[in-house]
């Protein structure tokens, strides 16, 4: 058995786009080789527009490459019988928690992906059950989605996601239309199934403060992979990120304008306590 979650080869994904009346074909993606290994926590970086999204839709099967292969725990993406296995190995959760509830009452909703499974109806109240727990949601299973706050929508999104049982998860910017408090208890969420129960997470973000967290980064521009590495390694690189048009966490910038500046500080901090403890050395 091979400790790959996912490998990409070679992927690429055209289009055509259409500019008034002149239609050329654009590269969304191009000539991606990417691996994630299983019980990672993997986030990819990017501006809009630099094939971050394209290349999440491809990890389970909502894309398909224009070259190379996507194989999602040892299934290709691109045979057709694959997908139903590839989705119930690999679910995904999207922006937007409005878009992806689809009953009225909780617990329904959550229960939507295993009924689909057509799985039996006591392992279903089972599953729902205990991906509710997960995402400290159990004591709103009763409750009507939409009046819950984006936060709590979004946990209700996981749930839904970790009922059919994904080996994998891929998080399409989930924290993007969420307050800060909304946004710490979706990460909180994601790290906890990431480290307590073992799932493979993919996360795309532009908030530097969620990628400091993750086991490691991949950055995107124009459809193909410039940086790659832990934290630790890509954030001191603060020129060659804001080149690219990305920020770095708001501590590893202040360390490396100290360091600019005579004062020499370890620049490879990641949060404030780091930032703390080097200042309080600094003596």
């Amino acid at each position: 058995m091979s400790d790959e979650m996912i490998k990409c080869t070679n992927v690429s994904f055209k289009y055509i786009k259409d500019s008034e009346g002149i239609k050329e074909e654009k590269y969304a993606v191009n000539g991606v080789n990417l691996e994630v290994k299983k019980g990672e926590f993997l986030v990819v970086l990017g501006h809009n527009g630099s094939g971050k999204s394209t290349m999440a839709k491809h990890m389970n099967a909502l894309l398909v490459p224009t070259e190379g292969t996507v194989v999602v725990d040892n299934l290709d993406t691109s045979d057709p019988q694959n997908v139903w296995s590839i989705r119930s190995k690999a679910g995904m959760v999207f922006q937007n928690p409005d878009n992806q509830l689809v009953a009225t009452i909780v617990e329904e909703d959550v229960a939507f992906g295993p009924e689909n499974l057509g799985i039996e109806p006591l392992e279903i109240r089972k599953r729902v059950d205990e991906s509710l727990e997960k995402v400290g949601m159990s004591k709103y299973k009763r409750h009507a989605p939409h009046l819950l706050s984006g936060g709590q929508k979004q946990r209700i999104a996981i749930a839904g996601i970790l009922a059919i049982q994904p080996k994998c998860i891929i998080f399409d910017e989930p924290t993007a239309m969420l307050d800060p408090s909304g946004r710490r208890e979706v990460l909180k969420t994601i790290k906890d199934l990431n480290k307590k129960h073992g799932i493979t997470i993919v996360l795309i973000t532009h908030y530097m403060d969620e990628a400091a967290q993750a086991d490691r980064i991949i950055v995107m521009d124009g459809g193909k992979i410039k940086m790659e590495g832990t934290p630790r390694d890509i954030f001191p690189q603060v020129e060659r990120m804001k080149k690219i048009g990305l920020d770095v966490p708001q501590v590893t910038e202040l360390a490396y304008e100290l360091k600019k500046s005579g004062i020499y500080i370890n620049e490879k901090i990641l949060n404030v306590d780091e930032m703390v403890n080097a200042l309080c050395q600094l003596k």
